[in-house]
């Protein structure tokens, strides 16, 4: 039988370049879509999939992240003290169970693949998730709920994955399938920016992921890749040839937070999707336009 899915690695050491200056003070992750973080989401996600400790993968300058997850006496205690019990409850929301967050520092911004080797002893031998922050995933059942439940289907590897804007598969990181029946599909290869016209398919990976630990030992003996950066996909290609990958298109839109539009987009999207703003956000968008 195969192990549970209990934790979580998120990479958000980041300087969030393309969001500057408004990552200049405040991480990129904590920048609100609508009321909250971008974090307080994926951290909402995660638990949904039933993840119980969380490492944060952070580099200097980002102790606002372990503080937004730490409590705040004085705003809790002046809102206990004016009876906004509806407020106080939004602020304790993402706080965490002692003992299941940690917070490892990433020393060098070397990519992706040097930032989830660096949790390695926290994980230790059993599966795990990868969940990029940046991209905040709205969905009915959502991402990581998806990616878990067919991991318990299938085991091995699980990618999640999307379908690229016609014509822009060579922006990104393509899958290539053993075949394409259904949202789930084995998976024989990846492609990092195929020249146009050469994507293996259409699929790109798009930000959730459920690994193995032997992914760890591939990534402590890799070289730099793409970038001069230790690439997540390079050790990801040379653990599929001992393992299984599959790749599944989950149900749902991603928004890209780590961009200036992206994060518009969010904004809009998930303030339509409140009951308690819809209305007001839907007029204010009609009179802007």
């Amino acid at each position: 039988m195969s192990k549970r899915v209990r934790k979580a690695v998120l990479p958000v050491a980041g300087l969030g370049t393309r969001v500057l200056p408004g990552a200049k003070t405040t991480p990129k992750n904590l920048l609100n879509v609508v009321d909250r973080p971008i974090l307080s989401y994926v951290v909402e996600e995660a638990r949904a999939a039933g993840i119980e400790h969380f490492v944060f993968i952070v580099g200097r300058g980002q102790g606002a992240i372990e503080d937004y997850f730490d409590a705040n006496p004085e705003i809790e205690n002046a809102l206990e003290a004016k009876g906004k019990a509806d407020i106080l409850a939004e602020v304790r929301r993402d706080l965490p169970k002692p003992g299941q967050m940690s917070f490892v520092r990433q020393m060098a911004p070397l990519g992706l693949g040097h930032a989830v080797w660096c949790a390695r002893d926290i994980i230790g031998d059993e599966p795990f998730a990868v969940m990029l922050p940046d991209m905040l995933m709205a969905a009915k059942t959502p991402a990581l709920v998806q990616c878990v439940a067919a991991y318990e289907q299938v085991g091995g590897n699980i990618i999640a994955v999307e379908p690229a804007p016609e014509g822009e598969a060579h922006k990104y990181g393509i899958v290539a399938l053993d075949g394409q029946d259904g949202r789930l599909n084995r998976m024989t290869g990846m492609v990092e920016k195929p020249a146009p016209g050469t994507e293996p398919s259409n699929l790109f990976i798009s930000g959730r992921y459920v690994l193995q630990p032997q992914i760890f030992e591939l990534l402590e003996r890799q070289g730099k890749g793409a970038g001069g950066e230790i690439q997540l996909t390079d050790s990801m290609v040379e653990l599929m040839k001992s393992q299984t990958f599959h790749a599944l298109e989950y149900e749902g839109t991603t928004y890209d937070c780590g961009d200036k539009i992206g994060l518009l987009r969010a904004n809009v999207a998930f303030a339509l999707a409140r009951p308690d703003l819809a209305d007001a956000a839907r007029a204010a968008i009609k009179a802007l336009l």
